[in-house]
């Protein structure tokens, strides 16, 4: 880890609250556009999600070109999608050309289906994606589905060839030493109380002191709080929870995952795992409760659920359990825009390995008045909820029902189309 400043200086042309993906890349770009950048972090320099994620990259934007036409019109919706692909491409570009060492993989997702009703309209959305969209994929019926995932759990699935993956911690480490290499200062440990718009600038009021800066940005997504109590309404805190299995014998990977691809499922209160990198564990995240927990609580309840898709691994030991927090929108959207003056990126919707790096890095260029920084997330509306503040109260409630109903489905598909083991 390199040696970081103390403290921050007094001034700066951009101030970026939060050291994540998201902030690194806006720092980055500013900092190579020629404005004196500074980051800071109530933690640690890539403390949460962005290096304790799954390491996997999809194309980021969860409602369908369907549900986003009826809701913006085609054109709208057209662009919106299209941001996701371009995230996918743009990661993939960067990682290439800053030489970043992080297990960067092309792999393609196994997206797995939890009944066979789910399989066929997973199948069928697909179908329209690669028709509307040209996002590559193909099908996988129950009766091939060893070839992709060694499980008889699932009813088929489909594999989104261009989906990849990577080493979340490297990932963020490379995106550090490109902004440190860049002349950006990074100051961890350095919690911020106030921002205050002058006017002709800002005020940053941190635990270390105060900072004036021409632009601020705040990066905080699933640590946003009260210092942006606008924004803090507009994000949903919802934690993600991995586990990684003890190494494992070759041949017990291979049978697990043949193609090495990332995976996840079509439940509600889904599931996402791979092999590690090196290809000796098993890394396997999701959900674990309906109220936020701690890893010796998660730990596990994962590999109940771990065992259940895998029952091959029921003798395994778990050597690592750890979890951060993702930031959701209201209508499940990622969101970039100014408010108040302070420009702002967040909501990725636990989708953000590639997401929240691709609009740092356009909230950069927005704030070097680069017209390449408008992004079809730019104007659009960002909803909260009557008396939400922050705290996601009708979390319990909401995932237990989804579990409900996950389990629900699953014992009736399993009726329906009885196992194979």
């Amino acid at each position: 880890m390199p040696v970081l400043p103390v403290d921050p200086p007094h001034d700066a042309d951009v101030l970026i609250v939060g050291s994540g993906y998201t902030g690194l890349s806006a720092a980055i770009a500013t900092a190579r556009g020629g404005r004196k950048t500074v980051v800071i972090d109530a933690e640690a320099a890539g403390f949460g999600c962005s290096t304790r994620n799954g390491g996997q990259i999809s194309t980021s934007v969860k409602p369908s070109l369907e549900k986003l036409t009826a809701k913006f019109g085609a054109q709208k919706a057209r662009a919106i999608r299209g941001e996701g692909e371009q995230a996918l491409k743009w990661i993939g570009e960067f990682i290439d050309a800053e030489g970043i060492d992080c297990d960067f993989r092309r792999v393609g997702r196994f997206h797995a289906a939890h009944t066979p009703a789910h399989y066929e309209t997973l199948v069928r959305d697909a179908d329209q994606m690669r028709k509307g969209e040209g996002i590559e994929s193909f099908a996988v019926p129950r009766a091939e589905q060893h070839r992709e995932m060694g499980t008889d759990f699932y009813h088929g699935g489909v594999v989104f060839t261009k989906h990849c993956s990577l080493h979340p911690a490297k990932y963020h480490r490379g995106l550090l030493m490109a902004a440190l290499k860049a002349g950006v200062e990074v100051v961890s440990h350095c919690p911020v109380g106030r921002i205050e718009n002058t006017g002709s600038g800002f005020r940053v009021q941190t635990a270390k002191g105060e900072v004036r800066a021409r632009d601020v940005i705040v990066a905080t997504n699933g640590y946003t709080g009260a210092l942006t109590p606008w924004l803090q309404r507009r994000v949903i805190p919802i934690g993600s929870y991995i586990i990684a299995t003890e190494e494992l014998p070759e041949t017990l990977i291979d049978e697990l995952f043949p193609t090495d691809r990332i995976a996840s499922d079509t439940c509600k209160v889904l599931y996402y795992y791979r092999a590690s990198p090196d290809r000796r564990r098993v890394l396997f995240g999701g959900r674990v409760s309906a109220a936020e927990t701690d890893t010796s609580v998660s730990a596990p309840l994962l590999f109940e659920s771990m065992i259940r898709i895998f029952p091959q691994l029921k003798t395994c030991a778990i050597s690592h359990s750890w979890h951060g927090t993702v930031a959701y929108s209201f209508d499940e959207l990622a969101h970039t825009g100014v408010h108040d003056g302070v420009h702002y990126a967040m909501g990725y919707c636990g989708s953000g390995v590639s997401m929240a790096g691709y609009l740092g890095m356009r909230t950069g260029q927005k704030v070097l008045g680069l017209a390449e920084g408008k992004t079809a997330f730019d104007d659009l509306p960002h909803p909260t909820r009557p008396l939400y503040t922050g705290k996601p109260w009708f979390l319990p409630a909401t995932v237990a029902w989804y579990r409900w109903m996950d389990k629900r489905q699953t014992r009736r598909a399993m009726v329906t189309e009885p196992s194979r083991l």
